[in-house]
């Protein structure tokens, strides 16, 4: 089944469709303002399927090493264990004492284990959003400050360069990540883009180490090359594509969580889960390391 053009994956319709991973031979999503964990099949166009459903937001889950079933959760004020069975464990609350009420939105593991999560204020204040880095047995660290709304980061193959994007600002950063420590240094502009082109929302790392980005409010995704070109442009049926991955059985299918949250008038494909085939494969999904204690 080859996806020439973007195609509709699923009936249903997202609030706000986030944090795709492609994991053990299936998609995970979110739906983050729902609070709800979600997965579905990569192979042909099927319902979700709702593996949990929390009584907070719920930005992006990774899996953890060595663990099938548990997923790292950004959500609510912080991060959390969800285990395949029982009952949802804190690990770190992280904003608790933000003096602007608060949540996490997206996250993902670094091919090293570490967790990193970002976090933005509910009013969305310049500035009031940080990324947050957990290694097990070591104290989170705000390791970026000064965000609005941070979405990604993404990663290269070997985990020593790391995509931010801050939303708002239509910025994408480049970073260079220490493999030993996480330490984040050499931080340069990647991507500046026109208020009309859309902000830059969720991003994924092809296996080529080109950045695929979505475009919230510019009903496109754009893959870029690592010189900060662009390669090229898919256009979508949605306004506000979300979050995405590179996944099915060869990781060349491009799968786009769209959302319909704050829109006045949600068109008929607003929510949907798309999904086109590409060239280029994605890269596997890194796992976090199992929190401790």
């Amino acid at each position: 089944m080859e996806l020439t053009e973007p195609t509709v994956w699923s009936m249903d319709r997202l609030e706000l469709g986030e944090g795709l991973r492609w994991v053990d031979g299936r998609l995970i999503l979110v739906d983050l303002l729902a609070g709800r964990l979600l997965e579905t099949d990569g192979d042909r166009p099927g319902p979700l399927r709702e593996l949990r459903r929390l009584t907070v937001p719920l930005g992006a889950v990774a899996p953890v090493a060595g663990s099938p079933g548990d997923w790292l959760a950004a959500a609510g004020t912080g991060v959390a264990l969800l285990p395949a069975a029982g009952e949802l464990r804190p690990v770190a609350d992280l904003l608790a004492a933000d003096p602007e009420p608060a949540r996490m939105n997206d996250a993902v593991a670094d091919p090293h284990g570490r967790f990193w999560a970002g976090s933005m204020t509910y009013a969305g204040v310049p500035g009031g959003g940080s990324l947050y880095r957990l290694t097990p047995g070591a104290a989170p660290v705000r390791a970026v400050t000064g965000l609005t709304v941070p979405n990604g980061p993404a990663f290269d193959a070997a985990g020593t360069t790391m995509y931010l994007a801050d939303s708002p600002r239509g910025e994408v950063d480049r970073f260079t990540v220490d493999p030993g420590t996480g330490k984040l240094n050499g931080r340069e502009p990647f991507l500046r883009l026109a208020a009309d082109d859309g902000g830059p929302d969720g991003m994924t790392v092809d296996a080529a180490g080109h950045l695929w980005v979505a475009l919230w409010g510019g009903s496109a995704v754009r893959r870029y090359r690592p010189d900060g070109t662009l390669d090229r442009e898919i256009r979508l049926p949605a306004g506000q594509p979300a979050g995405i991955c590179l996944g099915g059985p060869d990781l060349r299918r491009l799968f786009i969580g769209t959302a319909r949250v704050g829109l006045s008038t949600a068109g008929a494909q607003d929510g949907a889960l798309l999904a086109v085939d590409v060239p280029v494969p994605g890269l596997p999904t890194a796992k976090a390391a199992a929190p401790v204690g």
